[in-house]
């Protein structure tokens, strides 16, 4: 059930109705009942696997728990973790890394080892994250285990974040989904407006944006001449379909009065590679940073790596170089996270190396900007730091628009042949057809205008825009909403619909 289609949102007005409806205490079932619902109207089969890691997770961390209040050894309550984590995150490995492993295999050794017909189920990558995150709380204490297997089970599947995340974390969000929230306006309006603002980022911008970056990649042949645009159609498509799936899903949230993790921060306005990524996907940088990053930079053969690292570099960069590596492993992680091929491999190596050589360059950096009298704070700089780094940013799409690591380099090559802006009117959009582009291009830039001026003012204006739409008065808020909703039929793109990106993950 697509987040864009009617059925959808039918679907969300009777949660929405039902759960208001319900006594208060019984709030929380019904949000279950709804999850269920939802999930199993993508495929019933898909259902195993969720319950799957519910029931390993839920059952590992039980365990734990009662071990650790017991006061068990050490090596038997990490020997339960470990046993959980395997069972959660092997089933995703099984599921979506077998096939590229055997291929692989066969490419290796020139053998001919036949693929497995796996099922790849909708959202896996992401609750079994957050399920796997929650073992892991229980495990640092951070929380108690839910011994309610139901209870917990919301929090694994709830539906508006099932299959695009947020990555929910248990204890920010757990009690929120049982609490019985009263009805509110309030809460109903903030959620209309973030997702009919989602639904205007995904339907206008990101789909038409969408549709120069198909026809590039679909053709790179004919119009590689134009793949830098592709390449910035693409970062427009990719912003405005994720970031516009995370308002829907919020808002969504909202309606229930719940308030799920914000997902993006303006991360085009970022100065460097690593504030990027505080700004975009943040859940998915914090599950790394607290699960992957800070066990790897606390353990034993990193203390001894970064020893050996100080008396061969230096005491200075020898500080450095450990973290540069954890940096490195990190985005590995999130390179295969994104998916089972090499492409995905490289652009995660992509941003650790970047991230990795500016930590290791800082102190020069330091000195180059001392001796041309740069403080950093200077207009004219921060300019030029969010230019660098939205270049920076937008270089790495060609591997993750690409369908193969082969195809990514070739799309470089083309980049780099010849240069043809006249190439864009050629591209047919939509069902206006060639006739349209001049106008859908008109369409893309009005949009990313108003998100790029909206987003100025909520990093520079101080009181954030939503704040001050809160208070305008319930006839003009309505009529706002209205007029989005009648910009999406007019404006939004008429080529093939197309579901929102990160839902096959």
């Amino acid at each position: 059930m697509s987040l864009i289609s009617n059925l959808f949102v039918l679907f969300v007005a009777a949660a929405v109705v039902l759960y208001y409806l319900t006594p208060g205490k019984y709030r929380w079932i019904c949000l279950l009942i709804f999850s269920c619902l939802y999930y199993l109207s993508g495929n019933a089969r898909y259902l195993f696997f969720l319950l799957f890691s519910i029931t390993v997770t839920y059952l590992s961390a039980l365990r734990i728990d009662h071990m650790q209040q017991k006061g068990c050894e050490q090596k038997k309550i990490k020997r339960m973790v470990v046993l959980g984590l395997i069972g959660n995150l092997g089933m995703l490995g099984a599921v979506k890394y077998t096939n590229f492993f055997i291929d692989n295999l066969n490419l290796l050794f020139h053998a001919d080892m036949k693929g497995l017909e796996v099922l790849l189920p909708l959202g896996i990558s992401f609750y079994t994250f957050q399920s796997s995150g929650y073992l892991l709380d229980v495990y640092w204490k951070r929380i108690r285990a839910q011994k309610n297997p139901f209870r917990y089970a919301l929090f694994v599947s709830f539906f508006p974040q099932l299959l695009q995340g947020p990555i929910g974390n248990y204890k920010r969000l757990a009690e929120q989904l049982y609490e019985g929230h009263a009805f509110s306006w309030e809460h109903i309006s903030r959620g209309l407006r973030r997702i009919i603002l989602g639904y205007c980022k995904k339907m206008i911008i990101a789909d038409w944006a969408g549709v120069f970056v198909d026809a590039i990649w679909g053709n790179p042949d004919r119009y590689g001449g134009i793949v830098f645009f592709g390449l910035l159609f693409y970062g427009i498509q990719l912003y405005g379909d994720f970031s516009g799936a995370m308002d829907v899903v919020i808002g969504i949230g909202n309606l229930f009065g719940i308030s799920m993790d914000e997902n993006f921060r303006r991360p085009y306005l970022a100065r460097s590679m690593s504030e990027f990524w505080e700004r975009w996907h943040i859940t998915l940088g914090e599950w790394m940073k607290n699960y992957v990053f800070y066990p790897i930079s606390l353990s034993k053969w990193m203390t001894r790596f970064s020893r050996w690292s100080k008396k061969t570099f230096g005491r200075k960069t020898g500080r450095v170089v450990p973290i540069a590596l954890a940096d490195l492993i990190v985005f590995f992680f999130v390179g295969i996270w994104h998916g089972a091929s090499w492409k995905y491999v490289v652009y995660g190596l992509m941003n650790g190396g970047i991230i990795a050589f500016s930590e290791l360059m800082a102190g020069r950096y330091r000195s180059w900007k001392k001796a041309l009298h740069i403080s950093g704070k200077e207009r004219w700089y921060q300019a030029f730091a969010i230019l660098r780094t939205f270049i920076l940013v937008n270089l790495r799409w060609f591997f993750d628009r690409s369908d193969s690591l082969g195809q990514g380099l070739y799309m470089v090559k083309q980049a780099f042949t010849h240069f043809a802006p006249a190439q864009l009117l050629g591209i047919p959009a939509g069902t206006g057809g060639t006739a349209f582009v001049p106008q859908a291009l008109l369409i893309i830039a009005a949009g990313c205008v108003i998100m790029v001026a909206a987003g100025c003012v909520q990093e520079w204006g101080g009181e954030r825009l939503c704040g001050k739409l809160s208070r305008l008065p319930v006839p003009v808020t309505a009529g706002m909403y209205l007029l989005l909703l009648v910009c999406i039929g007019l404006f939004g793109s008429t080529a093939a619909p197309r579901g929102f990106i990160y839902a096959q993950f």
